[in-house]
């Protein structure tokens, strides 16, 4: 066990399906392994207070698209409790009037009963061109998108919509920090999780090869051999400083 704790954040339209392999994968390195419910809050601050309501005084932190926003707004509420923060497929930058533009025409699909328009739709967006038929994945995103639903789904794109530019907070995180991303990843490409690695002291930057911004689903194994070295870092420095 190298970390008291290890919460995994979903992104938009996700639950712990999306972490389901590196929560496994990972156990034996955690003394927990905790998926928080992102569905309720309509701020990434309300979702980031929710986390820390539930997790332990100490922990480390990873999160997936929405999800790396909310760990981002995790390190400006209680950098204290994080032990070692990993950021995926997602930016540290705020929406821009289009991307803001986008997401309010897919609330109003899911507003008019047209739900399963707005996950169909995403799909060729945040997998690997080569993935979009996959039965299995097109399978998860359709149950993960289902379980979160229209309701969830709103919330969590005007958290998305309002949430605050990050850039300059990134100077202040010091713990041991992943930044991954998909080679391929359309959402979020490569450029804005290099600006993350440059920003944060120390950071290591690991790139998917043949994966787009689903990361953990597309290339499990992959991520999963990544999360542990940061994991194992973590043991490394903490051994050091004991």
């Amino acid at each position: 066990m190298t970390t008291a704790a290890l919460v995994l954040v979903p992104g938009l339209l996700c639950d712990e399906r999306l972490w389901r392999h590196q929560a496994e994968g990972l156990a034996d390195l955690a003394g927990r392994v905790l998926v928080p419910d992102v569905t309720g809050g309509d701020s990434v601050a309300e979702m980031a207070r929710g986390i820390l309501d539930v997790a332990p005084g100490r922990f480390s932190l990873a999160g997936l698209s929405m999800g790396g926003y909310v760990a981002l707004e995790v390190m400006r509420q209680a950098p204290d409790r994080v032990e070692a923060l990993a950021l995926l497929d997602t930016s540290a930058r705020p929406d821009t009037p289009e991307q803001t533009e986008a997401r309010l025409a897919l609330i109003g699909l899911a507003r008019t009963g047209r739900f399963d328009e707005v996950w169909r739709g995403l799909l060729p967006k945040i997998v690997h061109p080569d993935r979009v038929g996959d039965p299995e994945l097109r399978t998860t995103v359709r149950e993960m998108a289902h379980a979160v639903g229209p309701g969830g789904f709103e919330r969590q794109e005007r958290a998305i919509i309002g949430r605050p530019d990050s850039r300059d907070d990134l100077i202040g995180i010091s713990c041991p920090t992943l930044i991954l991303c998909g080679r391929d990843d359309a959402l979020t490409p490569p450029h804005l999780h290099e600006e993350l690695a440059d920003g944060i002291l120390g950071a290591r930057l690991r790139q998917i090869e043949n994966c787009g911004h689903l990361s953990t689903l597309e290339r499990p194994e992959a991520v999963t051999n990544a999360m542990r070295e940061w994991l194992e870092s973590l043991a490394d420095q903490l051994a050091e400083s004991t």
